[in-house]
């Protein structure tokens, strides 16, 4: 863990706590975007787990849906489930509330707890691939595990 950079070993300690054996790996190129992550790893671009941070129009608190890297969020169902209009969160507002840069965002070990929703179509899948808190690290996880370590409620964000 010692050769991470210090964003990747703060996810690789985060999973630890939560009891999950996942392993961050960096890889030699970008991971920042799905595709590229999944070419990285050599899996389907649906398997990779995108952590997008989205912002409540009214309340202006921050919102982690984790979708599939083959879906786009589509923010009218998510105000459904929500319950808010959402906005599209800047890269300030995004590092303030998760602790990291877009790019690089994870599932878990944000700076403040965070309101998580993850793309049902993620559950098709026996292992996905999520971001660990650089543009070059990643781990791999079972679906079911990661709504276990995140409390994210699955939901059809598509």
């Amino acid at each position: 863990m010692t050769h991470l950079p210090p964003s990747a070993r703060k996810v690789q300690q985060t999973l630890r706590d939560l009891g999950c054996a996942c392993q961050v790996v960096e890889m030699p190129v970008s991971t920042r975007t799905a595709a590229d992550a999944a070419e990285a790893v050599g899996c389907r671009v649906g398997q990779i787990a995108k952590s997008l941070v989205f912002k409540t129009r009214k309340s202006k608190r921050p919102i982690l849906v984790i979708t599939s890297g083959a879906n786009r969020v589509d923010v009218k169902r998510m105000r459904q489930v929500v319950g808010e209009k959402l906005g599209k969160a800047d890269a300030d507002f995004v590092r303030e509330a998760t602790g990291y840069a877009i790019g690089g965002v994870p599932p878990v070990g944000h700076a403040h707890p965070i309101e998580t929703y993850i793309d049902e179509d993620l559950m098709q899948y026996e292992a996905i691939w999520a971001a660990a808190g650089t543009p070059r690290a990643l781990f791999r996880i079972a679906p079911q595990e990661l709504a276990r370590i995140t409390g994210g409620k699955v939901v059809a964000v598509s």
